[in-house]
């Protein structure tokens, strides 16, 4: 990861523009080729991205340009530089997801019919360079579903399942791989979001879900 402390101006022209203007600046260069540019506020949200697949150059007149498959533009100009590193991190372990999380993923990996008919299951805790995929499996026509599960449904869960999608469907094996969105409540933001990106999303109910009576054959 790099991190870079500047005082900057950032353009996006793309389905969009937008402009901030001059100001200082931390700006997040990930592993991933994901580049953000955060305020000291705001928590985790950034006040502007790019997602991965996208390409950082760094031009003459300290301006760097990040473009994406779509060809959209984060246009950074750098007018001074007061923080310049580069840091290793190495393989994350991923999200240690609390109880609920973790039984609501062997549950629905248990009865993957709660999708849909015909569903089945490849494996929980599909590994990818960026952490594993909560569910992968296929759905009645063999094609290949990731599935992404959350307690609450909110906007960085489908920022995250994009990422998974975005790797997965590099994969000659898997693609093309569609993205289910699954949890006990969505917010209607995460809801707008992954319709747009076609991800589908599921809402679980946990305590129905435990309340299914177990019809497999068990030796005691």
């Amino acid at each position: 990861m790099r991190l870079v402390i500047a005082r900057c101006s950032v353009d996006y022209a793309g389905r969009l523009t937008a402009h901030l203007p001059s100001a200082p600046r931390l700006i997040l260069v990930k592993a991933d080729g994901s580049v953000s540019i955060h305020a000291d506020d705001r928590a985790y949200k950034p006040l502007n991205w790019m997602s991965p697949p996208c390409t950082l150059k760094e031009g003459d007149g300290d301006v760097w340009t990040v473009v994406n498959k779509a060809g959209e533009k984060l246009i950074i100009t750098m007018e001074e530089v007061l923080h310049d590193s580069s840091h290793e991190l190495g393989v994350d372990p991923g999200l240690i997801k609390d109880g609920v999380e973790a039984h609501l993923q062997e549950l629905l990996a248990d009865r993957i019919e709660t999708l849909g008919e015909g569903y089945s299951l490849i494996r929980r805790e599909y590994p990818t360079a960026i952490g594993p995929v909560d569910i992968l499996c296929r759905d009645a026509d063999g094609a290949t579903v990731a599935v992404e599960i959350k307690r609450r449904g909110e906007i960085d869960g489908v920022e995250q399942l994009t990422r998974y999608l975005e790797l997965l469907n590099r994969d000659p094996h898997l693609a093309p791989v569609r993205g289910v969105f699954a949890a006990q409540e969505i917010k209607p933001q995460a809801r707008v979001l992954a319709t747009d990106r076609g991800i589908g999303c599921v809402v679980l109910d946990y305590d129905a879900m435990r309340g299914i009576e177990d019809d497999k054959l068990r030796l005691f």
